[in-house]
């Protein structure tokens, strides 16, 4: 195989398996090249994948070294997204009752959604996390994204028991917003004990959603390495439950006689790397 053709087929392959680690000798007799050219090659791709922004080849060295491809979102292309996102958001038409806001189409686009998920990825990518943890339904497309990057598998929490995932454990909380009583239930065969967790949501407003979760993982002695959430209200009125959290945008007014809607970044661009 020519070498054009080899740094398509292993650009595809990283991009394909993010955080896969593989040797270099299966490179070799793969296409049947010495493993210098091989290694010329990964100097090509890494070099590509940090001028575009879409993140970075980590190798190791030794009889077991090899390559990895770590995703990532440059800090600039991250900022320009978001940006992007704020205007959108911006459009009054969004307006719900309760100052909520409208997020279903840009939750059901694809090319949105995942780059959410790299951005988040980005964040995270260091915390050694094994499982992304929702809560049904808005989180489940940005839970898959997210875990998509980091290559481990998601664990959805939901408000009811269902028979076909066999026995559960269930816990009651308090809404921060509505205080309300609700309960969540994750089924005991989702989540190994001792699990390190991201968590990630659509919107907080007070918390009490998150902090549901990270009271119902504690029941699996889970450590809750990380927690996302696209947008955050920022309500005077009420007391935010969680502290720890990396947000992409803040919602911080929603004018309803007015018809405005106030949006700015989240902390991401004071935490991410």
């Amino acid at each position: 195989m020519k070498r054009s053709g080899r740094l398509v087929a292993m650009t595809n392959f990283f991009l394909e398996n993010p955080r896969v680690h593989k040797n270099l000798p299966s490179f070799t007799e793969k296409y049947h090249a010495a493993k210098a050219s091989i290694s010329e090659d990964l100097d090509i791709i890494d070099q590509l994948f940090q001028e575009e922004g879409l993140g970075y080849l980590k190798r190791t060295a030794g009889s077991a070294g090899g390559v990895m491809y770590i995703p990532e979102s440059a800090y600039e292309k991250s900022v320009r997204f978001v940006d992007q996102l704020c205007e959108r958001l911006k459009d009054p038409n969004r307006i719900l009752p309760g100052g909520y806001l409208y997020m279903s189409d840009i939750l059901g686009e694809p090319h949105t959604v995942r780059e959410i998920g790299r951005i988040f990825a980005s964040k995270f990518s260091d915390m050694d996390i094994d499982v992304v943890v929702t809560v049904a339904t808005k989180g489940i497309p940005l839970a898959y994204a997210v875990a998509s990057f980091l290559n481990v598998p998601v664990v959805i929490v939901r408000r009811d028991p269902k028979v076909t995932e066999g026995s559960s454990v269930s816990i009651n909380y308090v809404s921060g917003s509505s205080k309300k009583i609700q309960t969540m239930v994750l089924p005991k065969r989702s989540l190994a004990e001792g699990s390190n967790v991201c968590i990630i949501d659509d919107f907080m407003k007070a918390g009490g959603t998150v902090n549901g979760m990270v009271s119902l993982l504690k029941e699996f002695d889970a450590n809750v390495k990380a927690i996302g959430v696209l947008a955050e209200a920022d309500d005077e009125e009420e007391d935010r439950i969680v502290d720890t959290y990396t947000s992409l945008v803040k919602i911080t007014n929603v004018d309803l006689k007015e018809n405005i809607i106030s949006v700015q970044h989240g902390n991401f661009n004071k935490t991410i790397r």
